[in-house]
């Protein structure tokens, strides 16, 4: 493993690698929600990252206290990052975790610092901070308390049912900046969910958690990602879906098409052809041009659920965008836009 050559940006980590192999520590766990998975702990030298200017991201700077992800969904665009370290962009991604424990500590002094503007920071937009290993690590209460302490205006992007742990936490960051939560919950169908998201809660569940930050006043969006050409796109399944994301109490819901890019390309497609080898051409052709569907298609898609948003007496809203969550007046209803948004790279 190439520890000393990992940065977010490999084209200069020679120069700019985030932590030596000396800072490594490996361990694996004999519990039954471990086994099979391997965590290497580190002491990241920058936890506070900014977003390349060419991304599509609709903000500058995240913090990503993991890398890897046991949610082990075959679409995740994040797999790429593990061919830094020579590891495989499919197992290895599920299985290796990269933890950098002393994430908290390190946030706060960054945010301390007098370079540091208190620009919003979005979490879950890489890697899932809420996945299984959190439950162990528990990185998170000290990230989300520094912020707090700071002020700092922060988004919280999840497929994980941990986040109801810091409800609390969350809450009082909200009364005193800007906090954005958002659920990603692309499809409710269940057999579809347990083979192309095998690690995390069931769609259900994530709904449930729309429905407890609902119940304490905190409104909550559902990113609507990704939507899967030819297996969740039926106007029957968006209507299951976006029903059933309405009747959670969800703010709004934003529909993503899902998209290949090299890492996550190979990976599932190499699912698809193990589980519905009769749709590989069809991908092959709707994603002959690259990592993205046609933008008829999205925008196809995009319309059709924004229509049963509608109906189902919700509305559109961009993803990944901070928003208070308890202000102190209420806000004039927001005006959506008759045009589709353009697809985003978070999932």
């Amino acid at each position: 493993m190439r520890w000393d050559h990992l940065a977010e940006n490999p084209a200069t980590a020679r120069d700019a690698a985030l932590f030596g192999a000396e800072a490594v520590t490996t361990r694996t766990f004999d519990t039954p929600e471990f086994r099979g998975m391997t965590f290497h702990e580190i002491r990241a030298k920058s936890i506070v990252n900014r977003v390349p200017g060419a991304s599509r991201m609709p903000f500058e700077w995240t913090v990503n206290p993991y890398r890897g992800c046991t949610h082990a969904c075959v679409y995740c665009f994040a797999r790429r990052t593990h061919s830094y370290l020579d590891l495989d962009t499919g197992h290895d991604f599920d299985s290796q975790i990269v933890v950098k424990v002393n994430a908290p500590e390190l946030l706060r002094r960054q945010l301390a610092s007098p370079r540091w503007r208190g620009e919003h920071i979005a979490m879950g937009t890489n890697v899932d901070c809420y996945q299984r290993a959190e439950g162990r690590y528990r990185l998170m209460p000290g990230i989300i308390a520094a912020l707090r302490d700071h002020a700092n205006p922060f988004s919280i992007l999840t497929k994980g049912t941990l986040i109801l742990r810091d409800l609390d936490l969350i809450r009082q960051a909200a009364e005193v900046t800007e906090v954005g939560i958002s659920v990603s919950v692309g499809f409710t169908d269940q057999e579809l969910w347990r083979t192309v998201e095998p690690g995390t809660p069931a769609p259900e569940r994530r709904l449930d958690i729309v429905r407890a930050f609902a119940d304490q006043g905190i409104g909550c969006g559902v990113l609507m990602a990704p939507v899967l050409p030819f297996l969740s796109d039926h106007p029957d399944r968006l209507r299951d879906t976006v029903r059933a994301i309405a009747a959670s109490g969800a703010t709004s819901v934003t529909p993503l098409v899902l998209h290949l890019r090299p890492g996550a390309r190979e990976w599932y497609m190499a699912w698809l052809e193990r589980h519905h080898p009769h749709l590989v051409r069809r991908y092959e052709r709707l994603y002959a041009e690259g990592a993205y569907a046609p933008k008829w298609y999205q925008r196809q898609v995009t319309r059709q659920v924004h229509e049963l948003a509608e109906e189902f007496g919700m509305g559109p809203r961009r993803a990944g965008l901070p928003r208070r969550l308890t202000p102190p007046e209420p806000a004039p209803a927001e005006q959506v836009p008759d045009t589709a948004p353009t697809q985003l790279t978070l999932l």
